[in-house]
């Protein structure tokens, strides 16, 4: 019963800090298509931005591969 409600705690943290502002598109996709589109005008700050939004998103991956590795 913990694991669930951990992993449901990861998933929820991921999408809400993650996306978040959500209108009018998520955050994290916005500067996703910036940089896909060579990032002119970007400073420091967006750049750390993208990686704090990206950071919840890679947590939560991490997690769920440890706890499909964990042995119960």
């Amino acid at each position: 019963m913990n694991i669930k409600r951990n992993i449901l705690l990861a998933l929820i943290a991921s999408l809400t800090l993650g996306l978040a502002p959500f209108h009018p598109e998520p955050h994290i996709w916005g500067k996703i298509k910036w940089i896909a589109g060579g990032g002119h005008g970007m400073g420091l700050m967006d750049y750390w931005d993208t990686f704090m939004h990206g950071a919840t998103m890679d947590n939560s991956g991490i997690f769920h591969i440890y706890i499909s590795n964990k042995k119960f």
